[in-house]
């Protein structure tokens, strides 16, 4: 996405813990309908911004946890920047890889609806060299 001037539209910590969830929901429905997604986007946008928070809490950190998850969402030209952040051992991005479709039972499927829904997905080393630093691109439908 070239580079345009951005406007932070949302900035959130919040405990890494499922409770937290509905409220961090809504904070993005309520920001990214703002920015003038569809409603079909906002609801896409909003489950996988759900699915890799569930993602950090069961994966990087193991469990529920005190532990802080940090949102924030940018607006830059025609496109929204999502960014996660957690403090957990750093991980291998090569080794988070969805489960294959084939393979039918319940979950194991946000990575795949994660990069479906998004324009751009990358797995970046945050500026402490700490933790993990997710980045997604999507563009305003």
């Amino acid at each position: 996405m070239p580079e345009f001037r951005s406007k932070r539209v949302l900035q959130l910590r919040f405990p890494a813990r499922a409770a937290e969830l509905k409220r961090i929901r809504e904070a993005v429905r309520e920001s990214v309908e703002g920015c003038g997604c569809s409603a079909k986007s906002t609801a896409d946008i909003v489950l996988a911004i759900d699915e890799a928070c569930q993602n950090i809490i069961r994966h990087a950190y193991r469990r529920e946890s005190d532990n802080v998850i940090e949102l924030e969402i940018e607006h830059r030209g025609d496109g929204l920047v999502f960014s996660l952040l957690d403090h957990a051992p750093t991980i291998d991005p090569s080794q988070v890889k969805p489960r294959d479709l084939d393979d039918l039972r319940p979950g194991g499927l946000g990575t795949h609806f994660i990069r479906r829904v998004m324009d751009e997905v990358d797995f970046m080393r945050p500026v402490s060299g700490h933790g993990n630093l997710l980045r997604m691109v999507r563009r305003i439908d």
